[in-house]
């Protein structure tokens, strides 16, 4: 029996008429420079209207059919009308990562096959570096009004954006596309060779963004101002910008002031409601307003925080000082990448919501999770076995662009590469990623509770933790530190304070002390280079007897 509903398919130009029609008068800020004429504004109905004039541009450039379309771009309004015209014309948005090393992104944007690419003026130097290297792009869009000039001598055509819209018509007949067909690309940071390609399709993005909508998730609604901190070609900043335009929250675009003070200044001006953004954003955050009292960010009800593991003291620090409830959020590019977020069961007191806020969360209704060993044996769900977590749902990935990478998939499943835990009701516990898991005599050591422990202490601002090798235990951790300024303590000072918080095998008997935690493009710690940095004999290491 066939039922009666209607065969809609679930495509961004769905979002596209849904915000335009609905919620026509909600806005998209992009914060300014005041000597530049200050923070921007637009109505979804002007941005719906630009997307279109995009669309049509983009036509007489020349891209047809499924034809990739990068960005190489900051958050802000232009960026979020590429999001909405590129797939909703049936052509594929990649978004570049700007981070990344200069060949990384050539290597990219070959391997997508960009045919052009549209990117902020103030990124052209940046850009210059990769240019060359694209040998699928034939046009550059310009956003702004920079000097062209280190572009010019690549041979590629080189166009304005303010004049690719000025052509084309404020509507556009949106094709009724497949929905399992691409809409999107993102590549993973390529911490270990190649950053890999993850093809989103117009299905999966849809059901991603209703998701995010649902209060047991990010609770995004048209009551919301978002502040969106995670850079848009970080898998499409969690999504947040489609559940907006599809719930009818306003955004907040940071664009290129992406630093703690014009960040604190946007959230007293603006007034956002609910952000998102990695931990050491949020440290660095922190860090601005306890040396700057007096800010008043009371507007953020919530922020959701991912990306890396959430020290409890940081959540602690805003919730105390700030009264702002920090929410862990658990994903990756492979999930699209909301996968679970740590919301406690209810009933509970303050202080046993706890022991569930610290962990990675429930998943998200769509996804589901099981944690298997390291002999492929699936493990009960009662919060002790430990094995790696594997994920599958309507937006996990199955496979790469062009790159199966069976090592990575096993039978329908996404293996995520985070080893934990999952416990009867449901809440996932990372102790580590597989590759940075300390395996001491025997025994599993948890970096991301030695490191949460750490930065909980008043002295340190960042603390990373990696295995090193050990002639008796076979691998013992490093502690790596970075101390809050003017502040002092010892090596074992702080192996003394550690003592009373973690299993006495855990302490770890060498220690560094360094200016700043090396991180990806992403804001994640780095640990392959301070493990080579180790083992380089760059960093002075203190051995505690």
């Amino acid at each position: 029996m066939r039922s009666t509903m209607q065969d809609v398919p679930l495509s961004i130009a769905s979002i596209v008429r849904h915000g335009q029609q609905v919620f026509g008068d909600s806005t998209i800020v992009t914060l300014g420079a005041p000597d530049d004429g200050g923070n921007r504004r637009a109505s979804f109905t002007d941005v719906a209207a630009n997307a279109a004039r995009l669309a049509h541009g983009l036509r007489t450039l020349g891209i047809t059919g499924d034809e990739r379309v990068g960005t190489f771009m900051w958050n802000n309004q232009e960026h979020m009308e590429a999001y909405l015209a590129v797939p909703s014309m049936g052509a594929v948005l990649h978004t570049l990562n700007i981070r990344l090393f200069p060949e990384q992104v050539g290597y990219i944007a070959n391997h997508a096959e960009d045919r052009v690419v549209i990117a902020d003026s103030s990124l052209i130097p940046l850009l210059a570096k990769s240019l060359g290297e694209m040998s699928t792009v034939h046009t550059v869009v310009l956003v702004g009004d920079g000097d062209a000039g280190p572009l010019e001598s690549f041979g590629k055509d080189i166009v304005r954006y303010a004049d690719v819209l000025a052509g084309g018509e404020a509507s556009y007949d949106w094709p009724d596309v497949d929905e399992r067909s691409a809409a999107a690309m993102c590549y993973t940071s390529g911490t270990t060779g190649n950053p890999k390609g993850v093809a989103y399709s117009h299905r999966s993005m849809w059901l991603h963004s209703q998701a995010a909508t649902s209060s047991n998730m990010l609770g995004l609604s048209a009551q919301d101002v978002a502040l969106v901190i995670v850079p848009q070609f970080h898998a499409n900043a969690w999504g947040i910008p489609y559940a907006a335009f599809m719930a009818g929250a306003d955004l907040v675009m940071p664009d290129r002031f992406l630093q703690a003070e014009p960040l604190v200044h946007a959230i007293e001006t603006e007034k956002p409601t609910m952000s998102g953004a990695v931990p050491t954003i949020w440290n660095d955050i922190l860090g601005y307003l306890r040396a700057n009292p007096g800010h008043d960010i009371s507007s953020i009800k919530r922020i959701i925080c991912g990306g890396s593991a959430v020290p409890r003291a940081l959540m602690e620090a805003f919730q105390n000082d700030y009264g702002i409830r920090m929410i862990q959020a658990w994903g990756m590019t492979e999930t699209s990448p909301l996968g679970s977020v740590a919301r406690p069961p209810r009933g509970l007191s303050e202080e046993a919501a706890w022991d569930y806020r610290c962990t990675a969360g429930r998943f998200a209704f769509g996804v589901e999770g099981r944690i298997v060993d390291d002999e492929g044996v699936v493990q009960p769900r009662d919060g002790k076995a430990v094995g790696e977590l594997q994920v599958r749902g309507p937006w996990v990935a199955s496979a790469y662009h062009k790159d199966d990478d069976p090592g990575k998939f096993d039978n329908g499943w996404l293996r995520t590469g985070d080893v934990g835990t999952i416990d009867p009701r449901g809440y996932i516990t990372l102790t580590d990623r597989a590759k940075d898991v300390i395996k001491s005599g025997g025994e599993w050591i948890s970096s991301v509770d030695l490191e949460g422990t750490l930065m909980a202490h008043p002295a340190i601002r960042e603390a990373a933790v990696v295995g090193v090798p050990d002639e008796r235990w076979d691998e013992r951790p490093l502690a790596a530190v970075v101390l809050n300024e003017g502040e002092s303590p010892s090596a074992q000072e702080l192996c003394d304070w550690l003592a009373d918080r973690v299993a006495k095998w855990w302490l770890p008997e060498r220690w560094t002390f360094i200016a700043e935690v090396p991180k990806t493009s992403v804001g994640k710690f780095d640990k392959k280079v301070l493990r080579k940095q180790y083992a380089d004999g760059e960093l002075e290491v203190t051995e505690l007897k």
